[in-house]
């Protein structure tokens, strides 16, 4: 697909981006095609505002084993409602609504710098020949690279990907690959593609385990400590998951809360699932 067209349009609120996403005019433009699910590259119009988004139509999702068939827009939609509950802002303005191919998740486009920007964003993922991860980097695992040799996959230590792997466990993130990170031009980070979350089973799959085993930050368990009143019964944070997930989902959801609360630590690998994506990238 063609780079994306730069629409020049003033900043918006969050409250007035949700109604350009829910409201607005949606025309596809064209399609992702290295997505497993359909992908469309849309503008979305509102009184007089225009914006780049992605479209993701229930239509288009493949069948997956361990997720109920059409259900994967609404989980990503419940991953928004999270990442705004923690006040990170890490998931893209992101919403439910019907399009040309029927109901789908519509997220704002996010528009990364260019690689060849001379004041470009460093690198948050690496391969390495040494067995340990230099400064300002974390070891993730050993890779192989060909030809029998292998390399040390590491990922920047970097708060905003800390951040990041919090929200992931969390929401039960099952295949956080390294090209769901999107650094915008503004200096802050996004995830997204979080159509596999909130199974009530452990599935949690990411190329973040460099901080594994190792003390939340203190924002990161005043965080949780808010995420947990949120949660309780009646919240109105609950009544919106309620439209997405699952009543066991949203019950596992609390779960994790709670089982980070307590450790105080950020999970380590179960052992019982793959532990990093398949492919990484």
């Amino acid at each position: 697909m063609p780079a994306p067209e730069r629409i020049p349009t003033g900043s918006l609120t969050d409250t007035r981006l949700i109604t350009l996403l829910t409201e607005g005019q949606l025309t596809v433009r064209g399609q992702v095609r290295d997505a497993s699910n359909a992908v469309l590259y849309c503008t979305v119009a509102y009184e007089g505002e225009e914006r780049t988004c992605v479209y993701k139509p229930v239509a288009g999702e493949q069948p997956l084993w361990d997720f109920p068939d059409g259900t994967l827009a609404g989980r990503e939609v419940a991953a928004y409602e999270i990442s705004e509950a923690t006040g990170w802002g890490l998931v893209p303005p992101t919403v439910l609504r019907d399009g040309p191919y029927g109901e789908g998740m519509c997220q704002l486009w996010i528009e990364a710098p260019s690689e060849s920007s001379a004041d470009g964003e460093p690198p948050l993922l690496a391969l390495v020949e040494d067995e340990e991860p230099g400064d300002g980097w974390r070891a993730v695992a050993q890779a192989e690279v060909g030809e029998g040799r292998t390399a040390l996959l590491v990922h920047a230590d970097d708060p905003r990907l800390r951040r990041l792997a919090v929200l992931d466990a969390v929401i039960n993130n099952a295949d956080r690959k390294g090209g769901h990170l999107l650094p915008a031009p503004d200096g802050r980070l996004y995830g997204i593609d979080h159509g596999v979350t909130f199974n009530a089973d452990d599935k949690l799959r990411t190329l973040l385990w460099g901080w594994a085993g190792e003390p939340l930050t203190a924002e990161a368990v005043d965080v949780l400590d808010r995420l947990a009143e949120e949660l309780a019964p009646g919240r109105a944070l609950v009544i919106r998951l309620a439209e997405l997930i699952t009543a066991a989902e949203i019950d596992a959801l609390r779960g994790r809360v709670e089982a980070l609360r307590m450790t105080g630590r950020h999970p380590e690998p179960s052992g019982g699932w793959p532990a990093i994506p398949w492919p990484p990238v």
